[in-house]
């Protein structure tokens, strides 16, 4: 059906004044206001957005990796307005059945056989309060974080973030020391393989926590599976050698799960795939795929009793806020009924791994293919033997333009990627059907040749 010349021209001028009063009064971030001009959505359902010249996107990215169930699920509005109409807010200071809910719903999730959860406004918030938890709870104040990491943005979570989003922030909050996380594909540790990488970034970690001294650590923060930062899964036995090297020097093991959680990794908890139990969990983007703003930190019996008789000195006004609880109450037994974590593994085994690895196969600007679940990363190279990266660390401007080229040709045949310095990564909806997936792959196969040209 031909859109009617009237309601073409009310959408061209709806979205121009969405996009003139955009530039005039919203300050986005991480961005130089002067140089950008976001694209104006529309609508979203599924795995797709849409702007308003009606272009759709098949969205490769989960906007910032947090639509874990998808746009516009029926069931979850539907709960978001049940709870509108009977209760729309209440501070923390009272009990509410969706707050309530949600945190049982959350703990029985975790690897914790009984727990606690705090509830924030997000992931950075998670970070912060975690890290108060962890030093409270041990009366140190050293945090060991790790490098090619991100954990926030706030005053304590970009000073633990490892990667050059902290280095405009500093000086940041004192006590943290930096480590190096294993890498395999770009060993800090000259390691020949996995189980030698995994044994040296332990040896490392415990040479580090040595020289720091063990008595002053409060807690080593990691990201289960780092994200943004490319999508590095651990080896096998790195988890577990983190876990024990906390139990033998009394020091708090925070597992930040804010972009691993929630299904993402085909668990309900990433940590829970390598059957290890941290002290502290952080989460935030999948627990409720970020319909109403939402985070917390899963809190162990040990940690949270702590604060049986000892007051925790910290809150927020919107701390287990209604109907962001009754949204991540919907979205956890969305994903229940309707085999959500089962898909993911299913489609990252079956179709995601696979593809990829033939797409590795046919394009010499692709270095190496990794992940798991429906959270992968491809990561594009100028020289397969010397693993050159495409464009240099933390490229912008002209010097990343390979990478902008690659990204455009993924936008132009409809697919919105995640790219991140010389990595596009493969992040869809959890939800993903099957065959939106081996579109959206063909899509990337055909816009890497577009890398390719970018090899001399």
């Amino acid at each position: 059906m031909t859109e009617s010349p009237y309601l073409k021209d009310v959408r061209e001028a709806d979205q121009a004044r969405v996009r003139r009063d955009d530039r005039a009064h919203v300050f986005h971030s991480w961005s130089a206001q002067g140089s950008i001009d976001p694209l104006p959505i529309a609508s979203a359902e599924g795995s797709s957005f849409t702007d308003y010249d009606g272009n759709r996107y098949l969205d490769f990215s989960s906007q910032l990796v947090n639509v874990n169930i998808g746009y516009n699920h029926p069931r979850l509005i539907e709960a978001i307005q049940e709870q509108a109409g009977r209760l729309t807010t209440i501070s923390p200071a009272f009990a509410n059945d969706a707050r309530s809910e949600a945190a049982r719903l959350i703990v029985e999730k975790s690897p914790f056989d009984d727990g606690m959860v705090f509830f924030t406004n997000g992931g950075a918030e998670a970070t912060e309060n975690a890290l108060r938890m962890a030093r409270l709870h041990t009366g140190r104040q050293k945090v060991m974080a790790a490098y090619r990491s991100y954990h926030g943005a706030t005053a304590g979570a970009i000073a633990v973030t490892g990667d050059p989003r902290r280095w405009p922030n500093e000086p940041g909050v004192p006590g943290i020391v930096r480590y190096w996380g294993p890498y395999a594909y770009r060993s800090a540790f000259h390691a020949a393989d996995e189980q030698q990488e995994c044994e040296r970034a332990l040896a490392h970690l415990r040479d580090t926590i040595m020289v720091e001294g063990p008595q002053a650590i409060a807690a080593i923060l990691l990201e289960t599976v780092v994200g943004t930062n490319g999508i590095l899964v651990p080896p096998p036995g790195y988890l577990a050698g983190v876990r024990a090297l906390c139990d033998e020097f009394g020091i708090v093991m925070i597992a930040d799960e804010v972009m691993a959680g929630f299904g993402r990794c085909g668990e309900w908890f990433a940590i829970q795939h390598w059957d290890v139990t941290p002290d502290l969990i952080t989460f935030a983007k999948g627990v409720n795929s970020g319909y109403v703003p939402l985070g917390g930190v899963v809190i162990s019996r040990a940690v949270a009793d702590t604060f049986t008789d000892r007051a925790f000195p910290g809150g927020l006004t919107y701390s287990g806020h209604p109907l962001a609880c009754a949204s991540a109450v919907a979205s956890i037994r969305i994903m229940e009924d309707e085999g959500v974590l089962e898909h993911v593994r299913d489609m990252g085994e079956r179709v995601i791994g696979p593809s990829l690895r033939e797409i590795a196969q046919r394009h010499r600007s692709v270095g190496e293919v990794r992940g798991l679940g429906m959270f992968w990363a491809v990561e594009l190279v100028r020289d397969r033997e010397t693993r050159e990266p495409l464009v240099p660390f933390n490229a912008a401007g002209p010097a990343a333009a390979p990478m902008t080229a690659f990204a455009a040709a993924c936008r132009e045949r409809g697919l919105w990627p995640f790219v991140h310095f010389n990595r596009t990564h493969v992040v869809p909806p959890c939800t993903t059907s099957e065959d939106e997936l081996r579109r959206g792959l063909e899509i990337l196969d055909a816009a890497l040749s577009v890398a390719d040209e970018h090899i001399a």
